[in-house]
């Protein structure tokens, strides 16, 4: 079974982190989204809320759970490669500035793991310009980012912005 691990923060989670996951699928038998809990960091929202997050806009986007599931990690990629028996880390690209960031990265990951390697996918045009970070920057000036994020991740943001 050809396994991937596809890690992020997912803080939220976007339409362009779906559409990875989606091609990624076109490839590999079985997708695990890892969600990166980092002490060190405060993220926008609990790692607990970004994996039912994660779950449900899988769920909606009509994805298998059996070929796609989501778990969280701390600690180096690679070693979560590793527990969940996947050979290849899947990392997004928006644009050709996001590879040399990533390329570092792959060089980095093989280099601690030469078992395990990256396979990047590019998101399709329409998602080309989205991110996590935009997303919470304009969503904390009110503006409309449901266009950016499935309906799982918009619930948890307007859930958010209330209990504040």
């Amino acid at each position: 079974m050809r396994v991937a691990l596809y890690p992020g923060s997912f803080d939220p989670v976007t339409n362009g982190h779906l559409d990875v996951l989606t091609r990624a699928l076109a490839v590999f038998d079985k997708v695990v989204v890892a969600v990166i809990t980092n002490p060190r960091k405060t993220p926008l929202l609990p790692v607990e809320t970004r994996v039912v997050v994660l779950e449900t806009a899988i769920r909606d986007a009509g994805i298998d759970a059996d070929h796609a599931s989501v778990a969280t990690f701390d600690g180096l990629t690679v070693d979560a490669a590793h527990v969940h028996e996947a050979r290849w880390i899947v990392r997004g690209l928006r644009a050709v500035s996001d590879f040399e960031a990533e390329g570092q990265l792959a060089h980095n990951n093989r280099v601690l793991a030469d078992d395990v390697d990256t396979v990047f996918f590019m998101t399709a045009v329409e998602f080309g310009y989205i991110s996590s970070s935009l997303v919470k920057e304009i969503a904390s000036y009110g503006g409309d980012v449901s266009s950016m994020i499935p309906p799982a991740a918009m619930t948890a943001l307007r859930t958010l912005a209330r209990g504040r």
